[in-house]
């Protein structure tokens, strides 16, 4: 939900003019290479090594800001400009929260980091206030049924999400290397934050990892019989190590069946499993297991976290397990075992 109580400004998508920026940022940045503006744009997300889904995310709104506009360049426009059409996503889009930050954001990196223009007014410009919202959470029972739904990789990926509580491209970029199955654990690396973690590796799983592992390998041994290029590696490890990428240890995990063209590089290899896949042999085992809940793959990480604490885990450790930056976000589970009436009768029943 928003809260708009400061905003003065129409929300039309006719900009209002305004006199170009003045002042330039200090902050020394490389010189760009590029020519166009938005391929300055990626070239600046790449070097400062954000990841991929933030690249497609703020090339895809700065585009959409600049079409909004007529196509006028950014440099043109300011402050009116930019809550101009934050209104107009609020408004007539009626775009969530975290959308709403994301446009922000990305018009944020391309005057800053792009541009190089300083924005004085910034801390004038209206933000949605965030209201927290329980996340929506699963029954063990719920959980199974759903689980019971899912055949082959599928199955494997599922539960490896409810099992360990790790988010869907966590697991989707798995590399064989970081199955540990002497140490019973798993080694997620750079997840969100840039940081590394180590999950448990469920006993039940094991077998079930073990026998994809095998699938893995499969699709690693055709690959290399007709030289295909190896797997995707992150910076500059593929110049470090040229033929890393051709590796078992660096192989996925859950492969794609199918080969694709890396739309950085230009070269057909293979790619990962694609999140859109599983969502939707997820949505087919909740409709089947006639569960009335808007659950997602997502929904299974938070379901993760609660039976943790239900189970009596103090709620550091399941910081550490999702990997949480601060423990104020993982305590939105202990909101939803408080609204479950844990440990508390309602008077109804004493009736």
């Amino acid at each position: 939900m928003y809260s708009y109580n400061k905003i003065k400004f129409s929300g039309t998508n006719a900009a209002p003019r305004t006199a170009p920026f003045a002042k330039q940022s200090s902050r020394a940045l490389p010189p760009l290479q590029s020519l166009k503006l938005l391929d300055q744009l990626r070239e600046r997300i790449r070097y400062l090594h954000y990841s991929r889904s933030t690249e497609e995310n703020y090339v895809y709104w700065c585009r959409f800001f600049i079409r909004w506009a007529g196509k006028r360049h950014p440099k043109e426009m300011g402050k009116k400009e930019v809550e101009a059409f934050l209104t107009f996503l609020a408004v007539e889009r009626k775009v969530s929260v975290s959308t709403h930050r994301v446009a922000l954001s990305s018009l944020l990196f391309l005057y800053q980091k792009v541009l190089s223009i300083e924005l004085p007014w910034l801390d004038e410009v209206t933000r949605p206030t965030v209201r927290r919202r329980l996340p929506v959470v699963l029954s063990t029972d719920e959980v199974s049924a759903i689980l019971l739904r899912l055949t082959g990789h599928h199955s494997v990926l599922g539960k490896l999400l409810y099992g360990t509580g790790m988010r869907i491209n966590e697991a989707l970029q798995l590399r064989v290397k970081d199955i540990d199955f002497a140490h019973r654990a798993i080694v997620i690396r750079e997840a969100k934050g840039f940081k590394d973690r180590v999950v448990m590796l469920p006993s039940t799983l094991e077998e079930p990892l073990r026998a994809q592992l095998a699938h893995a390998r499969a699709v690693w041994t055709r690959d290399n019989a007709v030289s295909r290029a190896g797997v995707f590696l992150p910076h500059a490890l593929e110049k470090k190590y040229p033929n890393a990428g051709k590796t078992l240890a660096w192989f996925w995990v859950f492969p794609q069946a199918e080969v694709s063209v890396d739309p950085h590089s230009g070269i057909e290899r293979r790619h990962h499993l694609y999140d859109q896949t599983f969502q939707r042999e997820f949505k087919r085992a909740l409709v089947a297991a006639q569960i009335a809940k808007p659950a997602t793959p997502h929904t299974l990480r938070h379901s993760f976290a609660t039976n943790l604490l239900q189970s009596g885990y103090d709620i550091r450790s399941v910081q550490e397990l999702l990997g949480h930056s601060s423990v104020n976000t993982t305590m939105i589970y202990t909101h939803v075992l408080n609204v479950a009436g844990r440990g508390v009768i309602s008077p109804l029943d004493r009736l």
